[in-house]
């Protein structure tokens, strides 16, 4: 789709100029919060643009942009979204918003700063899931690293530049093979273009040298296990904005390369090795929520819950290829896909509003040790209600969107093999078992200190932000068909795509 003006563009870099207007105005006042505010509404409404004005029944990438930009090399600044980068996308800004909000009080060093940050990084996410030029994806891909560095380092816990450069090598190193597999392909197609690569011919030894090196960048960044463990340092770390953007956002990245890029460009090899990502994926659904019940920190619990819901995300997307060799049909395949992605989606906003629940009895009592709490639900009613909700669709509840995605996984993989849907469905019990535990011991029993006894239930903002996730929640729980419809055409095209041997 043309459009007249380049809504793809504003979507980029309004937050980014918002940001640097932010840190024009400075400290003083409620300056910098009301324009971030101001610019991240803006932006969440044009991204809606997307949602209204995207034809549903092309898998074509649409409100394409393009102009040349480094001749000599064929780099082009070129944009353009399909089915499964556009819910990414108003994912994206919906909780830039509510990140905003949750800081406003919060936040009383350098303000303006910390809201300029979060500006400039959210048009670096956009910029990810919009770039259709490699060149222009790896630059979004890397400075997005810049602001969550800051993010972390600047405001963030006693620990944060331990947890800043962990978290910054993990990433980095990981990335660096992705640029040479770029580099790689360019000198095979002449063209940077990652729509260009996914025609591109490639022998099986190219196209398993080029999956290991995606792998190696996206991995990291889903966490998949075992190089997950930047995420726990970073999460407890970073203040209640970043670990949101964190859980919310930057996991989905991973998610999101290995759809553009591993399994259009190295469909062979992805067949080949899939044995390998679903070994992963089903180690982080058991071990890593195994560990999960025995944290005593509430953000290492949530964080490494997060790990293991991410890890139904990659089980979903690479169970295709054992469904298509069984099953012959592409039916079940397309489901699995939907729901990893739909899981990234759900879990987006059900971390991020476990997050913010933590933020906010962070914020109270200056402690995140699950023993510093009980009886919640006597002082604070309505934040015990939010939390309870969120925490019941962090284990799956049917009617929260944490339901959808799983049970399309499951479903999925049965149609693959038994062992696979058993072992993913004890996230089922074992999501259960953290979450509910969380919630006894912080939420209900006697009130077990002053700390609580003193608490005062959540203000008006805080009420819209939880509020405004528990109806999302809710919302595509009940209701998902408008987040499947949208990405339909485009995940049937890529599973068909796949089933094509470039060999």
């Amino acid at each position: 789709m043309m459009l007249e003006w380049p809504v793809l563009s504003l979507l980029i870099w309004i937050p980014i100029l918002g940001g640097f207007l932010v840190i024009a105005v400075g400290d003083k006042g409620n300056g910098a919060r009301r324009i971030a505010l101001a610019v991240s509404v803006l932006t969440f409404a044009l991204s809606l643009i997307l949602f209204t004005d995207f034809d549903r029944s092309t898998h074509e990438m649409q409100f394409v942009e393009m102009l040349h930009w480094i001749s000599a090399f064929n780099i082009n600044y070129h944009l353009g979204v399909d089915g499964i980068s556009v819910p990414l996308i108003i994912l994206t800004t919906f909780t830039t918003i509510l990140v905003v909000m949750a800081g406003w009080e919060v936040i009383q060093y350098r303000v303006s700063q910390y809201m300029a940050t979060f500006l400039v990084m959210e048009g670096l996410m956009i910029g990810v899931f919009c770039a259709l030029d490699s060149i222009l994806f790896y630059i979004f891909f890397e400075a997005m690293l810049v602001p969550m560095f800051l993010i972390i380092g600047i405001w963030g816990g006693p620990n944060r530049v331990y947890a800043t450069l962990k978290f910054f090598l993990y990433t980095f190193l990981g990335s660096v093979f992705m640029l040479v597999a770029l580099v790689y392909m360019y000198s095979k197609s002449g063209s940077f273009g990652i729509l260009d690569y996914h025609g591109l011919k490639l022998g099986m030894t190219e196209q398993v040298l080029i999956f290991l090196a995606f792998l190696a960048a996206f991995a990291i960044k889903v966490p998949m296990w075992p190089v997950h463990t930047w995420l726990p340092d970073a999460h407890v770390e970073a203040p209640t904005g970043g670990s949101v953007i964190l859980a919310a956002i930057l996991l989905k990245i991973g998610g999101y390369g290995f759809l553009r890029f591993s399994l259009p460009i190295t469909p062979d090899a992805s067949h080949s090795l899939d044995w390998l990502i679903i070994l992963m994926s089903l180690v982080a659904v058991v071990y890593i929520g195994f560990v999960a019940l025995v944290q005593q920190d509430m953000k290492k619990l949530i964080a490494y819950s997060s790990i293991a819901h991410m890890g139904f995300t990659t089980l979903g997307i690479f169970v295709v290829f054992s469904i298509l060799d069984r099953t012959g049909g592409t039916s079940g395949a397309t489901l699995g896909m939907e729901g990893g992605i739909v899981q990234m989606i759900s879990h987006g906003f059900i971390s991020g509003a476990l997050f913010l629940c933590v933020g906010v009895l962070y914020d109270r009592v200056h402690s995140r040790q699950i023993g510093d709490y009980g009886g919640v639900v006597n002082t604070m009613p309505v934040f015990a209600s939010f939390f309870v909700l969120f925490a019941l669709a962090n284990s799956g509840l049917p009617g929260t969107s944490g339901f959808v995605g799983e049970f399309m996984v499951i479903l999925s993989s049965f149609k693959a093999n038994f062992w696979f849907a058993f072992l993913a469905a004890t996230t089922l019990i074992l999501g259960a078992a953290y979450s509910l535990w969380l919630v006894k011991r912080v939420v209900f029993g006697n009130v077990a200190n002053r700390n609580v006894e003193g608490l005062q239930d959540i203000n008006r903002r805080e009420f819209i932000v939880l509020g405004s996730l528990a109806a999302v929640v809710l919302l595509f729980g009940i209701w998902p068909a408008p987040l499947v419809d949208l990405m339909a055409a485009s995940v049937e095209h890529l599973v068909q795509h796949v089933t094509v041997s470039k060999l």
